[in-house]
């Protein structure tokens, strides 16, 4: 396999985010020298994992050497922001050569709360053009790669940003999900990644303007304390409304809970026989744990494919048709990636379903949450099948192939974005091959707590692997 990562004997180490901001709280190593060993990281992974879009280390540097973060769980920690959300003075380009290649002027609201964490972004991130796809792969530029082994996919959309989190670059990054983009490359990369409620956090300028805000920002991190205290500090800095807090969870509850268990893709295909297997074992362990699990078909129809894929096509007809007034007035159509465009011709043949699509999604939700008056939680995979090799998902090849592909892929993770509800993908899998396989946890709106809680117990029952600690 050509695994690549950071892990060294720098004052990082193995640290995850919490410990670093501890170390810096104690004196045991400086803003100033986490800064620079994160960058120092950075510039041995990035050559092969290409995940940088946008490097910003002189100001982080100034940022460090005053040291000023305030009085945040990660005050000095360093980390990345994710290149489709606004960050003064860098460019945000969604990962596509339509955007024009000029600075943000301010922060959006997210970003704010990310800062108010007393994070140092030392850059942005890549991901795939505006996020549409499940592979954070191009048409004029290389792939970022995944660092377990570098001839597969990344997954995506927060594809750069797992990929340095998984090689030990940064201990956590900013990432965010309308269809899985969060869980999605935590999957592929071995990494948690917790999707929270819809307006638990403030909400992506995209997701805003929509019909149905299906986009929830957050991060990707090695050990569930960095979510859990990641999402206890944003509560800090900007309260939800119209949530109850969460609130810092810090282990498992003594509860036992009702789980059930959905291992037939919506989409009706089987699993892959290393995802089934690893599906089971985690639903057997669950059982050992005291926990009660049952198979359960899951509760929408098939036609809610149909209504997910007219409503992602329209958000791509919005960009390719609308992109000079919603993202910047020098956008060029001419720029659009094949599969964007194939995505924005598919919303206009079926431009007449939309009304009823979005009604559809809608009934879906109720339907989707109606699970919880019986379940704690949902457990299944987080994908379909493991991270498939580069190229397999071209964003240039035959649209009509790679988007069957794509929608068997992702079969999971959509119905929590369009319901709001929120949903973690953990580490505990691993293919006979060696590559990660996420395990995928959903609950009621508002109870992240309750997957905080069961993500902390499957931690310590069966410890997420790490690249550093595979031969």
């Amino acid at each position: 396999m050509k695994r690549v990562h950071a892990f060294g004997d720098d004052c990082l180490g193995d640290l995850d985010a919490v410990g670093v901001a501890a170390a810096i709280a104690a004196g045991e190593m400086s803003a100033a020298e986490a800064t620079e060993a994160a960058l120092a990281r950075i510039d041995v992974v990035n050559p092969r994992l290409n995940a940088i879009a946008y490097d910003d280390r002189e100001r982080a540097r100034a940022r460090a050497a005053v040291g000023d973060f305030g009085g945040g769980a990660f005050a000095g920690v360093p980390t990345l922001i994710k290149n489709n959300t606004e960050y003064a003075g860098l460019p945000n380009r969604h990962g596509s050569a339509a955007v024009p290649e000029y600075p943000a002027t301010k922060n959006e609201a997210f970003t704010d709360q990310l800062l108010g964490t007393g994070v140092n972004v030392l850059g942005a991130t890549t991901l795939p053009a505006f996020g549409l796809t499940a592979t954070t792969e191009f048409v004029d530029r290389e792939p970022t790669r995944n660092p377990w082994d570098t001839d597969y996919s990344c997954g995506a959309s927060s594809g750069g940003s797992a990929a340095l989190v998984a090689a030990g670059a940064v201990p956590i990054a900013h990432a965010n999900d309308g269809g899985g983009s969060i869980r999605i490359p935590a999957a592929a990369c071995g990494l948690v990644g917790l999707k929270p409620s819809r307006d638990r956090v403030a909400p992506a300028v995209e997701g805003e303007a929509a019909p149905i805000d299906i986009i929830s920002n957050g991060i990707v991190s090695r050990t569930v304390r960095d979510t859990a205290y990641f999402l206890a500090d944003t509560e800090r800095v900007r309260p939800a409304t119209g949530l109850n807090p969460v609130g810092l969870v810090t282990g498992p509850a003594e509860r036992r809970l009702r789980i059930a268990l959905i291992t037939e893709p919506i989409t009706g295909q089987l699993l892959d026989r290393d995802t089934q297997r690893e599906v089971i074992a985690v639903a057997e362990l669950l059982e050992g744990l005291g926990h009660r699990t049952e198979m359960v078909p899951l509760p929408v129809d098939r036609d809610y494919i149909t209504d997910f894929i007219d409503y992602w096509a329209l958000l791509a007809f919005s960009i390719d048709r609308l992109g000079k007034r919603y993202i910047d007035k020098g956008f060029d159509r001419t720029q659009l990636d094949p599969f964007t465009r194939g995505l924005s011709r598919r919303a206009l043949r079926g431009f007449w379903r939309l009304p009823g699509a979005i009604r559809g999604l809608k009934r879906s939700t109720a339907a989707f949450r109606g699970m919880h008056e019986r379940f704690d939680l949902v457990l299944s995979p987080t994908l379909s099948h493991v991270t498939p090799q580069i190229g397999y998902l071209d964003p240039a090849g035959d649209f009509d192939e790679i988007f069957d592909r794509l929608i068997r892929y992702v079969a999971f993770t959509p119905a929590n974005n369009t319901a709001g509800t929120p949903a973690i993908s953990l580490p505990l899998g691993r293919s006979d091959g060696g590559l990660p396989i996420g395990i995928h946890f959903s609950a009621d709106l508002g109870d992240e707590r309750t997957l905080l809680e069961i993500a902390y117990e499957l931690e310590a029952a069966k410890p997420f692997a790490r690249i550093q600690h595979v031969g």
